[in-house]
């Protein structure tokens, strides 16, 4: 009963992590970026999620922490904090060197991902860290080429987003040192141009590590999922909602403040 629980919630917190924000346009200094949102399941409080993004012209460190609470914190207990880092390429496409989740779940108390990014003849290979405690054996090599963390899946997600056309489809590779998935999506035509909003259509398509494989943790359902996110139509794309199914019901990120500093934000 427990893994029925907690399987989703991980699998939405990653789909969080990978959704929330979709950054300023890069500034001309170094400037922190940081974001709270709260998130919604069935009506109800779910959890807190708090995002910091650093942008360092040729490379960004990213932050986010997530803790669950209401009716999902008593079955789960998750928090959640995970950091990325890595540069630019020229056409300012983000290139994953190191990521680092890690988590209290119930009476997994904690446990970490770790990951480093390897280039190697072909592509960029992701590699467990000798402080990962992953109890489920790594994906085969082939899964975990030229993929991305959720993190740095944020930043690609602001390029495609940045360079979609309404109706243009995108896909990003996303290994989460167990899962290995893709975020597909579209812009969607505007209908209202005086509300100031952008629509997107989201898909997370299950390719690797998800239910029918071995684990101790369990796999998450492998059905894809449906995510609806709404931005700012302006140069930040700030999110304002994102909803993706859990359980069958929806659960709602909505923006609650853009903090000016890395300093707390408000209550």
């Amino acid at each position: 009963m427990l893994h029925s629980w907690c399987q989703p919630f991980r699998w939405a917190a990653s789909a969080i992590s990978l959704l929330l924000v979709v950054a300023p346009a890069a500034p001309s200094v170094a400037e922190d970026f940081v974001a709270s949102y709260s998130a919604y399941w069935a009506g109800l409080p779910a959890g807190n999620i708090r995002l910091t993004l650093r942008d360092r012209g040729a490379g960004y460190q990213d932050q986010i922490e997530i803790a669950t609470e209401g009716l999902p914190r008593l079955f789960t207990r998750f928090r959640a904090t995970a950091t990325a880092e890595g540069s630019r390429a020229v056409d300012r496409t983000a290139e994953p060197s190191r990521y680092l989740a890690l988590y209290d779940l119930h009476k997994r108390r904690d446990s970490r991902v770790s990951m480093r990014f390897v280039r190697r003849t072909g592509g960029i290979i992701a590699e467990r860290a000798p402080d990962d405690t992953s109890r489920k054996p790594p994906l085969a090599e082939a899964f975990r080429k030229n993929s991305v963390d959720p993190l740095t899946a944020l930043e690609r997600l602001r390029e495609a987003l940045r360079a979609a056309r309404p109706g243009s489809p995108f896909a990003i590779p996303v290994y989460d040192g167990a899962r290995r998935f893709d975020i597909v999506g579209r812009m969607l035509p505007k209908t209202d141009r005086a509300d100031g909003t952008l629509r997107a259509e989201l898909t997370l398509r299950p390719i690797a590590g998800f239910k029918g494989e071995t684990s101790e943790d369990g796999d998450p359902d492998d059905a894809p999922r449906k995510v609806e996110l709404v931005v700012t139509d302006d140069a930040r794309m700030l999110p304002l909602s994102i909803t993706v199914p859990v359980f069958f019901m929806p659960l709602v990120i909505r923006f609650k403040e853009l903090c000016p500093t890395a300093s707390p934000c408000s209550k």
